[in-house]
């Protein structure tokens, strides 16, 4: 694997094998499918299989299947299928009449199994699972033959039966295929087709006390459904003459092809179901949404878009050779299209006091502010002006470094949208800790960046009014892991878990307009970066906004 962080280039060597079988005939329709396992919440890495599945349908005028490879009751619920469900939708793809389950084909796999076994391909193993991985060998060593696999046809049966029947205990017994056991694809050496556990199943109840292996099922329900073009990620390639072994040995009603693609591998975090269940349960995040996670999930709860992720998909392209994607060119994307899309506000994360002695006290002036600069059209919004107004603690420094352009003291400042003050004096507590700004504004300044004698003033800072502002939560999100690759082979990734990956401020002063603020819309804080409302934590009365990005990437220089 690559280990050049890179963008790859925007190509999709899939809508050439799909525009050639269509052209030669060998296809007349194109027909993909998305086929999550509900055994958890989707991330960043399906939403690429969700758009280049559901796009190259779209692309070719096919159609995509929305399909729940449930075969494992044991680790799938009812919450996950209506989670994907969702997320599929809040992409911006539908799947209209065609949603399905693989658990509507037991019965039909099940027959097909029974067709196996009459055939002598397909026998009933009484080896416990450790067996069984002892006997299948190694890449290097051929695998040894089970002592059941010449069992009579119809003891198989008859076993095979019995383990519908819920006549045995689970794990006692499974039913592999018969192929090769010194095959060097190891997939081919007598794969399990079915266990049994006596696990109730979110779509078909208690129906069953057997379960299809992935494997089994999932080209045979690609058959079912027509599918032509059956997309999968390259860890998958091994498994393909095992999905061509049951295509061909089996009376299945088409003849869909597999082609594999490289999984995205995003830096800074994890991509792994299990180790994204474990980071929930063990507490380490808030919950499948946290947003810091790569789940969809978290994604929408931060502030990400569904263009955004399309987007990025899209600029990512589609290719056979794995590489990993900084997780800096996801945020970009973001970027890019809340830069377009998000109105202006302005809000004050840390605030300091700053008092104008020259505007008259209990007076207040209204401003107009524009809601995008470069976007005239979504017009602006009405701020007030007052004799106190709360600007950024970094805005002001006592001594200024080396280009520093805002506010010190005796220097001057623009604040946006508003006028120029001029900071007199500074008020300090007895500790020394700053309490306040005492400054002056200057009356003639409020349509530009100059004094009334002419001077331009090189600093424009943020600020709101102290009567007309509205106190929230913001909380600061940072990556969630400090290494590039916390997944790496032989490290706990746990060890490089950020712990710096959210800051909350709770006393933050926002401009009063985000009162009515809804859970959908984006906005750039000036200067501070891209936050939305939460849609779960934040109240009326009690507003919570998340950020969603920074306007620029912090991380450049680290």
């Amino acid at each position: 694997m690559s280990t050049e962080y890179a963008v790859s280039a925007s190509n999709n060597f899939l809508k050439t094998i799909i525009d050639e079988d269509l052209k030669s005939g060998k296809q007349s329709s194109v027909v993909t499918r998305f086929p999550p396992e509900p055994n958890g919440y989707l991330h960043i890495g399906h939403a690429k299989s969700i758009c280049i599945n559901f796009g190259l349908a779209t692309e070719f005028g096919g159609r995509c299947h929305l399909r729940f490879d449930d075969t494992n009751p044991a680790k799938e619920e009812q919450e996950y299928i209506d989670s994907i469900k969702e997320s599929v939708r809040w992409l911006g793809f539908d799947w209209g009449e065609h949603l399905y389950y693989a658990s509507d084909n037991f019965e039909q796999l099940y027959q097909w199994a029974v067709c196996l076994v009459t055939e002598g391909k397909a026998y009933v193993e009484d080896l416990n699972a450790e067996q069984i991985r002892a006997y299948r060998g190694t890449l290097t060593e051929p695998g040894v033959e089970s002592p059941f696999r010449n069992r009579p046809v119809e003891e198989n049966l008859n076993l095979f039966q019995r383990m519908r029947d819920g006549e045995f205990p689970d794990g006692s017994r499974v039913l592999r295929a018969r192929i090769d056991m010194a095959s060097p694809n190891i997939s081919l050496r007598d794969p399990v087709l079915y266990r049994i556990l006596h696990t109730p199943h979110p779509h078909v109840g208690n129906a069953w006390k057997i379960y299809p292996m992935y494997d089994f099922a999932h080209g045979q329900t690609d058959a079912i459904e027509g599918i032509t073009h059956s997309i999968c990620t390259l860890e998958f390639e091994s498994h393909r003459p095992l999905y061509e072994w049951f295509l061909d040995n089996l009376p299945v009603p088409s003849r869909p092809r597999q082609y594999e693609f490289a999984r995205l591998n995003l830096t800074y975090t994890v991509m792994s179901k299990r180790k994204l269940q474990e980071l929930v349960l063990n507490g380490l995040v808030s919950g499948w949404d946290d947003p810091r996670l790569p789940t969809l999930e978290g994604l929408r709860r931060r502030g990400y878009t569904p263009t955004s992720i399309r987007n990025f998909c899209e600029q990512i392209g589609v290719g056979r050779s794995d590489s990993w994607i900084d997780v800096s060119v996801l945020e970009e994307s973001v970027r890019a299209d809340l830069n377009d899309s998000a109105p202006r506000a302005m809000a004050v994360l840390r605030p300091i006091k700053l008092v104008i002695e020259n505007f008259p006290d209990g007076q207040a002036e209204e401003l107009q502010a524009a809601n995008h600069p470069q976007k005239p059209e979504m017009g602006s919004r009405t701020i007030h002006f007052s004799r106190e107004i709360w600007i950024e603690a970094d805005d002001f420094m006592e001594v200024p470094s080396k280009g520093f352009h805002r506010l010190t003291v005796s220097g001057e400042v623009k604040l946006r949208s508003g006028y120029i003050v001029t900071c007199r004096r500074v008020i300090k507590d007895e500790l020394g800790n700053i309490l306040e700004l005492r400054c002056d504004y200057d009356p003639a300044s409020r349509e530009g960046i100059h004094t009334a004698d002419g001077r331009k003033v090189k600093g424009v800072i943020h600020w709101v009014s102290a009567a007309h502002s509205i106190t929230a939560e913001v909380r600061l999100f940072d990556r969630l892991f400090s290494d590039p690759n916390p997944d790496r082979s032989g490290a706990d990734y746990k060890q490089f878990l950020n712990q710096n990956s959210v800051e909350v401020l709770t006393e933050c002063k926002l401009e009063a307009s985000l009162t009515c603020a809804d859970s959908e819309t984006r906005y750039q804080f000036e200067r501070m970066g891209y936050f939305r409302q939460d849609p779960k934590d934040s109240k009326p009365g009690s507003l919570v906004f998340n950020r969603v990005v920074t306007l620029r990437d912090v991380w450049v220089k680290k």
